[in-house]
């Protein structure tokens, strides 16, 4: 199984599959779309198996209807995620996920939000 080859993106940010059908002169938009929200919302990142992460992300209906908004977007172009957005008891996640061959893409999906969640994020 050939694993799918990630375009290097500005400030190598780096997670966006050759897949995308997004066009590339709006793919940079996207991904800094992603940054803010893993910037501004997201305050934990965990594992959750193989191919699957889970970001835990302030509970505000704000941050509920922006990432669902970007999800829903991004499944249009990379119909290879799946994106689970759980409001429960006063906690709000969202659960990533991808099929094997495309866990390289995950991954670098989680290390950048990783590497940009608010202050206090445990990863």
């Amino acid at each position: 199984m050939e694993l799918e080859q990630v375009r290097p993106g500005p400030g190598d940010a780096g997670w966006a599959p050759q897949a995308c059908t997004l066009p590339t002169a709006e793919r940079p938009l996207r991904e800094a779309e992603f940054d803010a929200l893993f910037g501004e919302a997201v305050t934990e990142v965990r594992p959750a198996g193989p191919g699957r992460v889970r970001l835990v992300l302030r509970s505000e209906p704000d941050v509920a209807g922006r990432a669902a908004e970007l999800a829903m977007r991004e499944t249009g172009c990379c119909s290879f995620f799946t994106f689970t957005l759980t409001a429960d008891g006063g906690a709000l996640t969202l659960d990533v996920s991808v099929a094997d061959r495309h866990v390289e893409v995950l991954d670098a999906l989680t290390a950048r939000a990783a590497g940009l969640a608010g202050p206090g994020s445990r990863r």
